[in-house]
This record gives C-alpha cells, structure tokens and sequence, in this order.
C-alpha cells in the first residue's frame, strides 16, 4: 500500500489559499477604485447613450 503524501497535500492546500486571497484582494481593490464589475458596464453604456445624443444634437 502507498503512502500518502501529506507534504503534497499540505502545498496544494496551501496554494488554494493563496489563490483564494489574492483573488479576494483584487476584488476589493476593484470594488474601492470603480465600483463592482457589473455596474461599472452599465455606466459605461449609460455613457455611450449619452455621447450619442450629444453628438446628433448641437447644443445652444
């Protein structure tokens, strides 16, 4: 019977974690300079919506 390799397991645990709060970090980092994923698009196409009126309609 094999042995297990707790050293192996310990690593890749290790690495989850790892991964796991570096993805954390920059979700927040995210979050604090632009707001959410999803709601930073919406303001972009809100942005885009008003782009184009301004640009068929010269202003007075």
């Amino acid at each position: 019977m094999a042995k297990p390799n707790y050293s192996f397991e310990k690593r890749q645990r290790e690495l989850a974690k790892k991964k796991k709060k570096e993805e954390k970090l920059k979700d927040k980092t995210e979050r604090k300079s632009g707001g959410e994923g999803e709601p930073e698009s919406g303001a972009d196409e809100s942005t885009g919506e008003a782009a184009a009126p301004e640009a068929g309609q010269p202003t007075p």
